[in-house]
């Protein structure tokens, strides 16, 4: 009678988890099929770890971080990352993709493990695109979605963080 019970339980509980892209499947979807795309590693020294908390307005949570960067003919043709963050319990990992130049293109969700309902919906992510920094924020017009404030919340502050470190390492400082 147990044993039926808790395979009853297990049955039932809803698997919430979903994965939308493979990190390759990311890589075509950001700089498309022809691209080539290669990896860059960056430490931020204790300055400009500083100057990408104040104004992403985040902790950063390890002292290395990558960027893949698209490349067609040897020219940039843009720079993507993959973030994972905790939303309320469970992970959603997001590829921001900037232009060369540094502003947001696309967001993508990669992956989605807390239950769908929390879930924002692809077309929220619009309103970050080519949004400056300092008006990346819910008090300066960044819609909320009912029922997903902690997902966008988190897709905000990974999309900052992301912007900041490509300001504050990349931007005019002879990029790759």
């Amino acid at each position: 009678m147990l044993m039926s019970i808790v395979l009853l339980l297990a049955v039932s509980v809803p698997v919430t988890a979903t994965i939308f892209f493979s990190k390759n499947e990311a890589m075509v979807l950001a700089f498309g099929e022809a691209a080539k795309v290669e990896t860059l590693s960056l430490f931020p020294d204790e300055q400009q770890k500083q100057t990408i908390e104040k104004e992403a307005k985040v902790k950063l949570d390890s002292g290395m971080f990558s960027f893949y960067v698209g490349k067609q003919e040897d020219k940039i043709v843009g720079y993507a990352s993959i973030e994972t963050i905790t939303v309320r319990t469970k992970p959603e990992t997001l590829m921001i993709v900037l232009t060369p130049e540094g502003s947001v293109r696309n967001v993508y969700t990669l992956a989605f493990h807390e239950p769908p309902e929390y879930q924002p919906p692809e077309n929220w992510f619009n309103q970050l695109i080519g949004k400056p920094l300092e008006e990346m924020d819910f008090s300066k017009g960044i819609q909320g979605v009912a029922g997903a404030t902690l997902s966008t919340r988190a897709a905000v502050s990974s999309t900052r963080k992301v912007v900041s470190i490509f300001r504050t390492m990349l931007k005019n400082q002879g990029q790759p």
